[in-house]
């Protein structure tokens, strides 16, 4: 089985029995904010379209790059597609033109022509990409292969059953907009990213250790931000709060600990797997150098997609657009048929609009209590957003269904609050479609119970974290009576059951001879 590095969580999966093109992303995303990294535009992308299979894993648009699809990928491939609550991803693959789709069951291996077997583990819950992340495994001649790329399993067990994997590939850096945007002092914004990026190594270990593979692949990041006001946000490695390391810090950190393994994925990288060996072939001479001279790399890329940039920016801009109107035009059906996530955001949300010297022009006010979007006046609120007015307004006109998906991952607002995260609030502006806000609300619904328990040094608690049913029994940190899932880093006070992240999600805990589990102590609150 050979392996060829396309970039970001994109790769070439070649064997005798057909080839498999994965999440191929080379234009800029997230309003003109990530840039694969390294640079990816000079692969030779007509030849690595003539795929057998494609496999896009969800619809995050540094997976899902519609362009590229569109000019590269041959409409003869066919689509190896999760088993996705929503159409979401074939609709928008459709429109591209592709016609072909084997329509995979989840957990399910299935073997194509040649002998070739896959197998798609899709998950499915609102936080998961945009309705939906998923895995793929790959086996051929007794060469086993998962992609994990920056999907989030509650464990591995169902692809270690299927033989033991020889290649893993998964996300280890940052794809998010914590903490860079939170109004905070610079020294807590660093301090929490320290937290984050520790959390992040933490997780990836323990995936690796779970799946126990012989090479291990770090992908699906950094991007890189090549725009003047988001080059903060790359790791040149002189800020360990940085939460976006790039694959050699990964890797200096992974051989620290004792593991030889790891294998860096670079645009243009050939990896040939065996049962026994991994034959790499870099397209640099010095791996480890590229990466030491990464500043001047970025800076000649900031040169080359500067236009790029100019050019995405003159196409925001839509003033005949009324964004109250709008909002309210498209929100107040949406509004009034939340129940879950509505309560769940619990209070009035403000966005702040701002002209293009940084000047906030309007303020809008997502009442959530009353379902109803006005102009803001001296509202007390939890959460404040603010982003330039044009964003805004191109997010309207393109009818985007994903604010998360777009305006949050580019970094281009700040963010303000008092009190916790709230998980309802950033759910609610992914689903801005009927379809989607309809499977949220279900599936919260379907959440609340969880009747095993497990046995955490002296507390009893239930098995799975109210979060996103991560399984405690292997991502449980307990510091005295504090309990921190490390799958999200989501913390739980177990004497109370309540969630020290975010409003709601209390956990059921009691001390091992108590005699009340600690959510019926605290009344019960969620």
């Amino acid at each position: 089985m050979r392996i060829i590095g396309t970039g970001h969580a994109g790769m070439l999966i070649e064997t005798a029995a057909g080839s498999i093109l994965c999440d191929p992303w080379v234009n800029p995303a997230f309003f003109a904010s990530w840039f694969p990294f390294p640079d990816n535009s000079e692969l030779d992308w007509d030849r690595l379209g003539r795929c057998d299979y494609l496999y896009v894993s969800h619809l995050h648009r540094d997976h899902f790059d519609a362009e590229n699809l569109r000019r590269h990928v041959s409409k003869r491939a066919t689509v190896l597609l999760p088993e996705y609550p929503t159409s979401d991803l074939e609709d928008e693959l459709r429109e591209l033109g592709f016609t072909s789709f084997l329509r995979t069951r989840d957990n399910e291996p299935v073997t194509l022509d040649g002998g070739l077997t896959v197998m798609i583990q899709a998950l499915v819950s609102p936080t998961d990409g945009p309705i939906g992340d998923s895995s793929l495994w790959v086996e051929h001649d007794g060469v086993r292969l998962l992609n994990q790329n920056d999907a989030r399993p509650r464990d591995l067990t169902t692809f270690a059953a299927l033989g033991h994997v020889h290649a893993h590939m998964l996300q280890f850096s940052g794809a998010i907009w914590y903490p860079m945007v939170y109004e905070l002092p610079e020294a807590a914004k660093r301090a929490f990213g320290v937290q984050k990026r520790e959390r992040q190594f933490d997780r990836t270990l323990r995936y690796i250790d779970e799946l126990a593979a012989d090479w291990v692949f770090p992908i699906a990041g950094p991007p890189c931000f090549l725009d003047d006001e988001l080059w903060p946000n790359n790791d040149l490695g002189t800020d360990k709060g940085n939460v976006f390391p790039d694959q050699q810090v990964f890797i200096d950190h992974y051989e620290g600990l004792g593991r030889r393994n790891g294998v860096v994925l670079l645009p243009g990288t050939t990896a040939t797997v065996t049962p026994g060996d991994c034959e790499v072939t870099q397209p640099v001479p010095d791996v480890r150098a590229f990466f030491a001279d990464k500043e001047t790399y970025l800076r000649e890329y900031q040169r080359r997609q500067r236009p790029v940039i100019e050019a995405a920016k003159a196409s925001w801009r839509h003033p005949e657009i009324d964004v109250v109107g709008e909002l309210r035009r498209r929100l107040h059906p949406l509004l009034a048929e939340s129940e879950r996530i509505v309560g769940g955001i619990g209070g009035p949300v403000r966005l702040e609009l701002t002209d293009d010297a940084g000047r906030v022009t309007d303020q809008i006010l997502f009442d959530f209590p009353a379902r109803e979007v006005r102009p803001a006046g001296d509202e007390k609120v939890r959460y404040r957003f603010r982003t330039a007015r044009r964003l805004v307004e191109h997010l309207l006109h393109t009818g985007e269904a994903d604010w998360v998906n777009s305006l949050f991952l580019s970094c281009r607002f700040t963010a303000a609050r008092i009190g916790q995260y709230n998980e309802y609030l950033y759910t609610f502006f992914k689903c801005l479609t009927p379809e989607r806000l309809h499977y949220a609300e279900a599936w919260y619904a379907e959440q609340d119970t969880d009747d095993e328990d497990i046995t955490l040094g002296d507390w009893l608690v239930q098995r799975h974290c109210p979060h996103l049913k991560a399984n405690l029994a292997r991502f449980a940190q307990l510091n005295d009576t504090v309990l921190t899932c490390q799958m999200h880093g989501w913390r739980f006070d177990l004497p109370t059951g309540r969630c020290l992240t975010t409003a709601g999600h209390s956990i059921r805990a009691s001390r091992i001879g108590a005699d009340v589990h600690a959510d019926d102590a605290a009344g019960g609150a969620a």
